[in-house]
C-alpha cells in the first residue's frame, strides 16, 4: 500500500494532498473550542512519513510536533525536496533529512510500548486524520494516546467511517467478519467501527467526549440498508448513515 501511494498509484490522503488545508481545519476545529496551537507540544498520530504537517503546525504557532507512525518511515525524496533549506527546522545526515529535536521528534516505536512512551513528554494536544480507521486496536491505542496528554489536554480526530471503495461507502458493511478479514479487507486494513463503536471506545479513557457527524449519506444507506449486517446497525439512522466523523476528547 505505502509503495502504491509513494509512486502516485493511488490517491493520497487530504492531509497529503493538501497540507495547509489539513492545518487550517485543525486550527479552525481547536478555535472552536477556544483552544489555540500556540506554543502547544502536539503529537500528530499516523503522519505518514512526510514532514509536511508537521512543518505547517509549527508555522501556525505550535511550541514542539511528535510524529509519531509505527508504520511509515520518512519519505526521503518528498522530504528533501520540500524541506532541504529549512535550516531552521531540519537538518541532513546519513540517513536523510531529519527535524531538528528541539521542533520535532519521530516516534516510530509502537505507542503502546510503555517504555517508548516513558520518552516522551506529554502532549497538550492528540491529532490525526484518517488513521483510527484503519486501527486494528482501537481501544489500546487510545488507551495509550490518553495516557500520553496532559490532565487539561485535548485530543482531536477526524475519522472516514466509509468504505474506502468510495463509490459504495456501506459496501464493506455486508460481509461476516470471517469473510472480510479472509478476502476483502484492504492492506491498509479497515476495521468497520461504527461511530458509536468510537464513543465507546473514547468514554473509556477521556473525561468528556463529542463526536460531530460532518457528513452522512442517506441514500446510499436506505439502498443497502436491507443487505448490511445486524452488527453495523445501531437503530439511530442519523448514527447510522455517517461517512465522516470528528472526535474531541477531553481528559
Amino acid at each position: 500500500m505505502r509503495f502504491l501511494l509513494l509512486r502516485g498509484y493511488m490517491r493520497p490522503g487530504f492531509e497529503t494532498r493538501n497540507p495547509a488545508g489539513a492545518v487550517q481545519r485543525y486550527a479552525d476545529s481547536l478555535a472552536e473550542l477556544g483552544f489555540s496551537l500556540q506554543g502547544k507540544r502536539v503529537l500528530l498520530f499516523g503522519y505518514g512519513g512526510r514532514f509536511d504537517i508537521g512543518f505547517a503546525l509549527l508555522k501556525e504557532g505550535a511550541g514542539h510536533i511528535i510524529l509519531s507512525d509505527k508504520f511509515a518511515s520518512p519519505d526521503e525524496l518528498h522530504n528533501r525536496r520540500l524541506f532541504g533549506g529549512e535550516d531552521k527546522y531540519f537538518f541532513a545526515d546519513s540517513q536523510g533529512l531529519r527535524p531538528r529535536p528541539e521542533w520535532m521528534t519521530l516516534m516510530q516505536e509502537d505507542i503502546r510500548d510503555a517504555q517508548a512512551r516513558d520518552r516522551i513528554e506529554p502532549v497538550d494536544l492528540v491529532l490525526s486524520n484518517s488513521v483510527y480507521e484503519h486501527l486494528e486496536d482501537v481501544e489500546g491505542i487510545t488507551r495509550a494516546l490518553a495516557a500520553l496528554t496532559k490532565p487539561d489536554g485535548l485530543a482531536l480526530h477526524f475519522v472516514d467511517l466509509r468504505d474506502h471503495f468510495f463509490k459504495y461507502p456501506f459496501e464493506m458493511l455486508q460481509f461476516a467478519e470471517g469473510t472480510w478479514r479472509r478476502w476483502l479487507n484492504p492492506p491498509s486494513n479497515h476495521n468497520r467501527y461504527r461511530l458509536w463503536d468510537y464513543r465507546k471506545a473514547f468514554e473509556a479513557c477521556y473525561a468528556e467526549v463529542d463526536i460531530q457527524i460532518l457528513f452522512r449519506d442517506d441514500v446510499a444507506f436506505d439502498q443497502l440498508l436491507p443487505h448490511i449486517r445486524p452488527e453495523f446497525i445501531s437503530g439511530n439512522r442519523v448514527e447510522d448513515a455517517a461517512t465522516k466523523i470528528r472526535v474531541i476528547a477531553h481528559k
